[in-house]
């Protein structure tokens, strides 16, 4: 079974399906990208709809406007988008972080289910997701999120990748193939998918392989803060040029099956991962990880009045995860669990049109060796939900409530003691209105309570853990966290100018954090501090701003003058145009204080800001150059090291051609052009593990 996924990897041409190359809030380098934001359908709100009736903020990167941004890390891939950061721990492991939060607070979902990995155990610890066979993201920031759970204050990051087909195929077969090649790492990857329709039945074949090497950096792995401040012993040199144990390797595929009927489908998938990497923080230690996963989904379309939809999921995952010390074995992690939910669509029913459902979650978490500062756990979490909308004209109102109930059960252990049980009943609840000043120009307010029980690891961790270089305690007392969030954001959708600015507040009590006590205790090498998990008082007040200058429009400035509508206008506009040329800019800006303590909170994202020219010749050609500014990050926390500002500059182009039934895509992309050295705030490892240097990327895409 372990070597079947590999098999579908190698043998396959590595393909995906046709999707529409649909542009994010947020443009990139596509040949015939769309500037028409409201024509963008959102999936992981609870009704769906257009970018502009959404009452958060919202990003999707797919298409070719998804290719160009891929990475070998979910986190890494989404990274430059507004109000997105990572954890990078080295090019193998990096999870998103959206404004400023990050592990339990955010969400990364596996078309709409949990991933059932151990990636916010630790941050060394990878998501299971190949960028590579992921077809869509949807980023949903802001505290409206609460279909999917209390723990989703900072938002969603949803990966779509329609392993289990939901709709019928217009061609007997449709796919793609591409592969790729980096400079800076000696990447080596391929991967795609095949899609067959057999009238009522459309078979998905996927898979992917990626291998890259030790990567390059520009002038010494430890920053000049940690030189000055711990000294290397005498005759021993700084490494330099080169991060060490960087690589990465990974393998993967999916086979899932559907029957679709005018009523509804169904279908079910199979997939894996194998994945090896090297942890940057030890020299000698590689994490070897693999899952086995099994997904059944369907729906039924309009069973009876006033029922719009019943759709279903459920997800089945079996995770191991192994770190090596050198050839022997250290500590193995393993996770099996489940995710299930049900969503009852319901059409208008007087002014109330919306969704409500149930959610039930397993998992079982196990990890054994030297390093092992968990106990063996279940989590059990069963949830309801409830969504509302009520449209009134230009006027839509939005609310919604959840109710979780999780218990938390270890077993006796006599390494951590006798067994402890936590329950926990969590009630959020949002609201949200958008209203839609006129053609141009929308609005929208979003208000959430919410509730967190405290995870398995803030509450029974008691051990070294190396990846964060301390001594963890856990808290078995810890009561739920407790936020209140509002989002306000205001948009642009057509004109000259397009884009939105989007202001957030979240406002924490006990806000659950690893707080220094002072204290050293010995560890496998040196002494390690004493790091316990508390609540505090926190605030996070930030926000975003994305607009694109269309400069080569000829008719978008003339909608006032010639009383035509704007869109209209537009969209003439484009018809008319080979040539395109626009100037993409965004920034962001995080401030978070533990109100206690009046200091930062760890880990960051300092103030960002980018602009991109970007050129688009028809469908055929698009040319893109950026520049990425990060500001020092001096507003730390206690044993935390500044951070100083860096300039990343970056270009890429692509061109396409059809031969026949079939369309390439050739595109390049260098980065980090000027070798400056970059270090993320967001990272445990940043002292130690800069990002990339110069590089350049080829890839070659071939789509039927």
């Amino acid at each position: 079974m372990k070597k079947f996924l590999f098999q579908i990897s190698l043998a396959l041409t590595l393909t995906t399906s046709n999707a529409q190359d649909v542009a994010s809030s947020a443009p990139g380098v596509t040949p015939a990208e769309s500037t028409e934001h409201e024509r963008v359908v959102v999936r992981s709100t609870a009704l769906g709809g257009e970018l502009s009736e959404q009452t958060q903020s919202v990003t999707i990167l797919t298409g070719d406007n998804l290719k160009l941004r891929l990475e070998p890390t979910l986190g890494e891939t989404l990274n430059r988008e507004p109000g997105v950061s990572s954890t990078y721990f080295g090019p193998g492991a990096s999870r998103p972080v959206i404004r400023g939060l990050g592990d339990d607070r955010i969400r990364v979902l596996q078309d709409g289910l949990n991933t059932v990995d151990v990636a916010n155990v630790s941050p060394d610890h990878a998501v299971t997701i190949e960028p590579l066979t992921i077809e869509t993201v949807e980023i949903v920031r802001g505290p409206a999120t609460l279909l999917y759970g209390p723990n989703t204050v900072g938002g969603v990051v949803n990966v779509i990748d329609n392993r289990v087909p939901s709709e019928r195929l217009s061609r007997p077969i449709e796919g793609k193939v591409e592969g790729r090649y980096g400079t800076a790492d000696e990447q080596r990857s391929g991967a795609g998918l095949v899609d067959f329709g057999l009238g009522p039945i459309v078979i998905h074949l996927d898979g992917s392989i990626r291998d890259t090497q030790d990567v390059e950096i520009p002038g010494f792995a430890r920053s000049e803060r940690l030189r000055r401040l711990e000294p290397l012993p005498p005759g021993e040199e700084e490494e330099k040029d080169l991060l060490l144990n960087s690589f990465t390797e990974s393998k993967g595929g999916a086979a899932g099956a559907s029957y679709i009927w005018e009523g509804g489908y169904f279908g079910v998938a199979y997939s894996g991962i194998d994945s090896r990497y090297g942890t940057v923080a030890e020299k000698e230690v590689t994490i070897d990880l693999e899952q086995r996963r099994w997904d059944a989904r369907g729906a039924f379309y309009k069973p009876f009045a006033p029922i719009k939809s019943i759709t279903y999921k459920f997800g089945y995952s079996d995770y191991t995860h192994t770190e090596f010390e050198g050839p022997d074995v250290g500590t193995v992690f393993t996770i099996v669990g489940y995710d299930g939910r049900i969503e009852v669509a319901h059409e208008k029913v007087g002014v109330f049109e919306g969704v409500f459902g149930f959610q039930t979650q397993r998992t079982d978490f196990f990890a054994l060796g030297e390093e092992a500062f968990l106990p063996p756990v279940r989590t059990d979490t069963n949830s309801g939900f409830l969504f509302e909308e009520i449209a009134l004209g230009v006027v839509r109102l939005q609310f919604g409530g959840r109710y979780d109930h999780q218990s938390a059960e270890t077993e006796t252990n006599p390494d951590f003691g006798p067994g402890l049980t936590r329950e926990f009943d969590a009630f959020s609840g949002s609201g949200g209105i958008a209203y839609d000043l006129n053609e141009q120009y929308s609005v929208a307010l979003s208000l959430a309570y919410t509730q967190r029980p405290p995870t398995y690891t803030e509450l029974f961790a008691d051990g070294p853990h190396i990846a964060t270089n301390a001594f963890e305690i856990g808290d078995p007392d810890l009561d739920l966290e407790e936020s209140v969030g509002v989002d306000l954001s205001l948009r642009k959708k057509t004109g000259r100018i397009t884009g939105a600015i989007s202001l957030f507040y979240n406002r924490f009590e006990n806000f659950i954090n690893l707080a220094p006590t002072g204290e050293f205790v010995p560890g496998p090498e040196d002494e390690l501090p004493v790091f316990v998990f508390r609540g505090t008082n926190a605030d996070f007040i930030g926000g975003e701003i994305e607009a694109t200058f269309h400069l080569l429009e000829p008719y978008a400035g003339e909608a006032a003058s010639s009383g035509k509508d704007a869109k209209d206008v537009v969209m003439s506009g484009r018809a008319g145009s080979q040539h395109r040329l626009h100037l993409d800019t965004k920034a962001d800006y995080v401030y978070a204080q533990d109100r206690q303590t009046d200091r930062s909170l760890p880990r960051i994202t300092p103030f960002r800001t980018s602009a991109a020219l970007v050129y688009e010749w028809s469908d055929r050609f698009g040319a893109r150059i950026e520049g990425q500014y990060v500001h020092q990050q001096d507003r730390t926390a206690e044993f935390e090291l500044s951070t100083n500002s860096y300039f990343l500059l970056s270009a890429s182009a692509s061109y396409r051609v059809k031969a026949g039934p079939v369309e390439f895509d050739v595109y390049v992309k260098g980065t980090n052009l000027t070798d400056e050295e970059a270090r993320l705030h967001t990272s445990f490892v940043k002292d130690i593990a800069p990002l990339a240097g110069r590089g350049a990327l080829l890839g070659v895409r071939a789509t039927f």
